[in-house]
């Protein structure tokens, strides 16, 4: 399975995401340049961590006019598997291709640390084999990783089964004190309606190996390629 690493100016979870993929089983990935304009050949596509553009004006609200971009909402409304990471959630909300936005840390400080999140949604291309309630311990670094949208919205997002990750304490409790950002309902992560677009502030890509101190994030990018092995069966 081929999968795109897409590179903003600003970047700096791009080598992470690559080295995690190549480390799974049957993965070929690169990366491919914001200035492209075509994703053609590609069977999912990575949005990763960093500071696109420097996050000036808001985060990934410039890279969500990359040239790139249009091919990656071209592909996502294909049906094409998209997954945006801290700053490449932040680029799917500026871009529409998930609701909602990511805003200033309630603590108005910069978080980095190790968090706990509950499995919320096993239907997905991205929790796929992973039952409600399975607890992931994955890392989070963000200033602005906490997802608001409003009542209707939220609503929306909780009758459809959007959200798929919640932060959570060690027992899987959603608690305010799991929280890391303020995150309304403790959102960790949530998908598109079509279920074939993610958006996670929690970084999967830096829980691969056990000497990183967890590989739950494996679990993730290993839960979309049986989705492209089942699909691909399917065709």
């Amino acid at each position: 399975m081929k999968f795109a690493v897409i590179q903003f100016p600003g970047s700096n979870c791009d080598q992470d995401c690559l080295a995690a993929l190549r480390g799974l089983s049957g993965v070929e990935a690169e990366y491919v340049w914001h200035k492209e304009t075509s994703l053609r050949g590609w069977d999912a596509i990575v949005l990763p961590g960093g500071f696109s553009y420097g996050d000036y004006l808001r985060c990934g609200a410039i890279a969500r006019f990359s040239p790139i971009m249009r091919a990656v909402m071209d592909e996502a409304r294909s049906g094409k598997l998209v997954i945006g990471v801290c700053n490449g959630f932040q680029i799917l909300c500026e871009a529409g291709l998930l609701p909602g936005a990511l805003v200033r840390n309630r603590s108005l400080h910069f978080v980095c640390d190790m968090v706990t999140t509950r499995v919320e949604a096993a239907d997905s291309p991205f929790t796929r084999g992973m039952p409600v309630g399975t607890l992931l311990r994955l890392p989070v670094a963000h200033g602005e990783g906490c997802y608001y949208a409003d009542a209707a919205t939220l609503r929306e997002l909780n009758e459809r089964q959007q959200v798929l990750l919640r932060y959570c304490d060690e027992k899987g409790c959603v608690t305010p004190t799991a929280n890391p950002n303020g995150s309304v309902e403790n959102i960790a992560g949530i998908c598109n309606r079509e279920r074939n677009v993610f958006g996670l502030m929690p970084h999967p890509d830096r829980a691969c190996e056990e000497r990183l101190g967890s590989s739950d994030g494996a679990r993730i990018f290993e839960s979309m390629l049986r989705s492209l092995a089942t699909d691909r069966a399917a065709a």
